[in-house]
């Protein structure tokens, strides 16, 4: 499979020579970018030379080839405006985008003169991104165009645009942008023709929420992610945890210091980031005991889930019962569990917050302990699911150590009920779709698939049962029974892994990152708003979804009575 993922529901077409093919390669770009407008200060409209000379630059400090001129020309105009369309109000702001991000195949839209009628059927990302951008404010368009954009524009209604579209429409219309001094950001599509194109949708979520209000927007994530890994080496460990490690303790640093992405202390310290005022500060060591103690709740519940679901390896060594027997993997555990509440008992917060700091983790720990309950239970008796039965076990037993992570930060922050609710919905929202990540990637490897679709419930494994006819299900359902083979396994590893399955599996994991976003908009506060729909891009940066379409001519419709 590879890494870059595309949802499609048609063929797809060849990707363009002029367009970096992977999240990678546009995400250095567009750092390359910023760097250099952040250095060198260019002031908007650029004249055609003058982008084309920036872009030069760009591509030479980047070490990219010229081929990608016109698209990395794209981002120098995006990055020249980018502080100028943030100062507009969402009101003030049109958002356009193009016809071929829906569904040609699936498609129940009709059309009139002034373009798509989206009806949000979820079989594509156009609906979420429409019904978002317009609860901030913003007007939008699905259609293709520059005629009524400019009429809009001179109406004096709109101040700004933020939209999709190919290289070829951008290379048209920037003269006009150029000479009426527009103010826009433009998401290049990754493919080329009117049907079966890409677009980076993260890039176009990030267009759509930015906005001067949000003080973070230049925070550097990555670099804070780095710095978030560091307070994992065993050496800092050690300071934190235990400066003279008995033989048990030994044991627990080293899982701690595992490979790992860090991403819950991550949010952690984002959400405290975000939230945290002059004058209610809490310390540095504060703050790095509250990463650490999320990411001891989230170790622990790993060894005791490798227990429990008998998995031999993880982060591609062994797991802790296979290495040092089930005895000393379950005190490790439990080890883990007390010192990620001494960490919070040990804080400089008052004793009213750090009762709200324990009460959330407590929370989170019992709910997962329902959720992973509930597979056990199941593995007693395994039988096909049904989709919603999988993702409301996914709720309980992967969203939890999101909430806590995102619950300690704000609390330690100081924030208020009203914001700890929102992160209930974002949390529950994030882990089932990287849940539903984590089963995606099994198709990678045969081995890990088999483990998916047998021992655990399988978001994969419930949506090839619900649309597969009798004889598929039949043989799902056979691969359970003492006497089947190897032979009947493979096929329902077949069944699983059909390309339907794949693209439904997408689908549904970008449906709840969208909710995820979507439920930040309740937040007052901009700046957890745009960190947290940040680090959305950032933990699924290695998925692209794309819409497609096969453009027919606009319908006008018929009115009765």
């Amino acid at each position: 499979m590879p890494d870059d993922r595309v949802l499609t529901a048609g063929p797809v077409r060849p990707p363009q020579d002029n367009v970096p093919q992977t999240k990678q390669q546009r995400d250095k770009l567009l750092a390359v970018v910023r760097e250099y407008v952040e250095m060198h200060g260019p002031v908007p409209p650029l004249s055609i030379d003058e982008l084309r000379s920036h872009t030069e630059a760009v591509l030479r400090q980047a070490g990219m080839d010229r081929k990608y001129s016109d698209f990395a020309g794209v981002l120098v105009n995006n990055e020249v405006w980018r502080e100028t369309v943030a100062a507009i109000p969402y009101e003030k702001r049109l958002l356009l985008l193009p016809k071929c991000l829906r569904s040609s195949t699936e498609c129940p839209a009709s059309f009139d003169d002034l373009g798509l009628l989206c009806e949000h059927c979820g079989r594509c990302p156009m609906g979420e991104l429409k019904s978002q951008a317009e609860s901030l404010g913003c007007a939008v368009l699905v259609a293709e165009g520059s005629p009524v954009v400019m009429s809009l524009i001179e109406t004096g209604q709109i101040e700004a645009v933020v939209g999709a579209s190919c290289l070829s429409v951008l290379e048209q219309v920037f003269p006009y942008m150029e000479a009426g001094a527009v103010p826009g950001v433009a998401i290049p599509l990754l493919r080329d023709g009117c049907t079966d194109t890409s677009v980076d949708l993260d890039w176009l979520w990030e267009a759509i929420y930015q906005t001067t209000e949000d003080q973070t927007r230049r925070l550097d994530l990555d670099a804070l992610h780095r710095q978030v890994n560091e307070w994992f080496s065993r050496e800092a460990l050690m300071q934190m945890i235990a400066p003279r490690p008995d033989p048990t303790e030994q044991v627990a640093l080293d899982w701690m210091a595992k490979a790992g992405k860090r991403w819950r202390p991550f949010l952690g310290v984002c959400t405290y980031k975000a939230l945290s005022t002059e004058g209610l500060r809490a310390t540095d060591r504060d703050v790095q005991r509250m990463a650490v103690a999320v990411e001891c709740f989230h170790k622990a519940s790993l060894v005791h889930d490798d227990i429990e679901d008998g998995d031999a390896h993880r982060y591609g060594e062994k797991t802790l019962h296979s290495e040092h027997g089930i005895p000393i993997a379950l005190n490790v555990g439990d080890l883990l569990l007390g010192e990620g509440y001494r960490l919070l008992v040990e804080t400089d917060a008052s004793d009213a917050r750090k009762a709200r700091l324990l009460s959330a983790a407590v929370q989170g720990h019992r709910t997962l302990c329902l959720g992973q309950g509930r597979e056990l239970a199941w593995a007693r008796a395994p039988k096909p699911l049904t989709v919603a039965d999988v993702l409301e076990i996914f709720r309980m037993k992967t969203a939890p150590a999101f909430e806590v992570a995102l619950s300690l930060g704000a609390v330690l922050a100081g924030c208020d009920d009203h914001v700890g609710s929102v992160l209930k919905q974002y949390s529950e929202s994030l882990g089932i779709a990287y849940q539903i990540r984590d089963d995606l990637e099994d198709l990678r490897d045969s081995e890990a698939l088999d483990l998916c679709i047998s021992r655990r419930p399988s978001v994969l494994l419930a949506l090839a049962y619900e649309t597969s006819d009798l004889e598929k299900r039949r043989r799902i359902e056979w691969q359970w029974d003492p006497s089947a083979t190897d032979a009947d396994r493979q096929q329902v590893r077949r069944i699983v892994s059909a390309p339907e399955v794949e693209l439904a599996a997408l689908r549904l994991m970008e449906s709840y990152k969208a909710q995820a976003i979507g439920s930040l908009i309740a937040l007052k506060n901009a700046n957890l708003k745009g960190l947290l729909r940040r680090v959305m891009g950032k933990i699924f940066n290695d998925f692209e979804i794309m819409g497609c379409c096969n453009d027919r001519p606009p319908q006008r419709r018929t009115h009765h009575g």
